[in-house]
């Protein structure tokens, strides 16, 4: 998905507002040093949301699972951080003018505004472009992974006369998904890359020699004295590697990066970088808590008119009343953010019309023994965009003290039906 002009001169004006709000808070600090807290103050906040929203875009309308999509957007988030930290620290020496003093607000912005107008325009542009190729490749790699090794992978280009010769050369290079070629030369390999993995059959393409790909990836990125392209965004599930312009060699290998939390309570920063780093982190995760708490509400009070429909539904001669209950659309809300990249969180409040198009397929017994009464499970599938998903109807007994039990059925969760369809991809 690439900005067209007009949005991104809205994009341009939006941020730039904001760049102002953010110097406005950089201005009241006292003291004459740069402090990382400013980056957790809320005008601050609001320009890395902003930002990093700027970059969500990209993969917006990527087909890929819920985890997926929160994981990438969370990667964004920490690098437009680190970026804007840049940006701060570049911008606090411009508050004093020649002779030590304070210069009046208007004087400041202005002598920043070239700080403005080099990340937030010349900058962001590639890295937009980054991180639409990143999300894309992530969300291929998602699918060729529940594929496993049934089939080769195989670098392609765009095949035109604006690729570098360099990633030309690694055009139709073959291996498995497993071979460690594709951790480090896997696109994008570089800013404004427009390079792709597909699938392929074993029998049809055969496998590239390794040594020979591996050869070939280091000359495609041997331009990249510093390493930062040498990731695979479906693998670390990251739209931006941990080692990038804002960053140091040394991020590659961070703990916290990643996401050893226990180490990083007892980490102790020995540089700004480190500690505006771990602040971010912080502030992402309550970032996260937050938005999910919000979308949560959100989407089970759209749901919430589904506590009064029923779906009688044959299920190899046996007929089931359907219901949906707290418990189960609680259940269902959840599914969302990992089991399937079919279904949508907007697709929730329509599950009653898509069990009723849904047609039986099995019904089997607990394999282990559960706390909340749920005795058996029937599937069914049913189609949604052209995918088939599964839908899982639990049978819920409660045991009554006078020995009468109650039985409830109920829709409990919905995940993916791979389509085993050979062919490129």
């Amino acid at each position: 998905m690439q900005l067209s002009g007009e949005r991104e001169d809205e994009i341009r004006k939006e941020l730039s507002a904001l760049f102002d709000g953010m110097m406005q808070t950089l201005y009241k600090l006292k003291g004459s040093e740069f402090r990382i807290e400013v980056l957790a103050r809320p005008k601050v906040q609001e320009f890395i949301e902003a930002h990093a929203q700027v970059l969500d875009a990209g993969f917006r309308q990527v087909q890929m699972s819920e985890a997926m999509r929160q994981r990438l957007s969370r990667s964004n988030y920490i690098f437009s951080g680190l970026k804007t930290f840049h940006e701060l620290n570049e911008a606090f020496p411009s508050l004093l003018d020649e002779n030590g003093n304070r210069k009046p607000f208007e004087r400041f912005l202005n002598d920043v505004r070239k700080i403005d107008e080099t990340y937030n325009s010349n900058y962001l542009r590639a890295e937009y472009n980054f991180v639409v190729a990143s999300g894309e490749m992530a969300a291929k790699w998602e699918r060729f992974v529940q594929d496993g090794d049934r089939y080769n992978l195989q670098y392609r280009t765009a095949r035109d006369g604006k690729v570098r010769p360099e990633h030309a050369a690694l055009h139709g290079v073959t291996l498995p998904i497993t071979d460690p070629f594709w951790e480090e030369y896997c696109p994008p390999n570089g800013w404004n890359c427009r390079c792709t993995v597909v699938q392929v059959r074993k029998a049809d393409y055969p496998a590239t020699p390794h040594d020979e790909a591996m050869v070939l990836g280091e000359e495609a990125l041997g331009h990249d004295d510093k390493g930062i392209f040498r990731f695979n965004p479906g693998k670390e599930q990251k739209a931006v590697p941990d080692y990038n312009p804002y960053t140091i060699r040394r991020c590659r290998d961070c703990d916290i990066a990643k996401g050893k939390t226990k180490l990083a309570k007892a980490f102790v920063p020995d540089n700004e970088l480190c500690a505006a780093c771990g602040l971010l982190r912080k502030c992402a995760a309550d970032r996260s808590k937050t938005r999910r708490a919000v979308e949560r509400v959100h989407y089970l009070h759209q749901m919430e008119p589904l506590l009064k429909k029923s779906v009688t539904k044959n299920a190899g001669g046996k007929r089931l009343n359907v219901r949906f209950t707290k418990y189960g659309n609680s259940h269902l809300f959840s599914d969302t953010f990992g089991r399937s990249r079919v279904l949508s969180k907007d697709d929730l409040k329509d599950l009653a019309n898509l069990l009723a198009d849904a047609s039986f397929m099995e019904d089997s017994p607990l394999t282990h023994p559960r706390t909340d009464g749920i005795e058996r499970f029937y599937y069914f599938k049913a189609r949604i965009r052209g995918q088939w998903v599964r839908l899982n109807v639990a049978k819920q007994v409660y045991h009554r003290p006078n020995g009468k039990n109650r039985v409830l059925y109920y829709l409990y969760s919905v995940n993916d039906i791979k389509e085993n369809t050979p062919g490129d991809i």
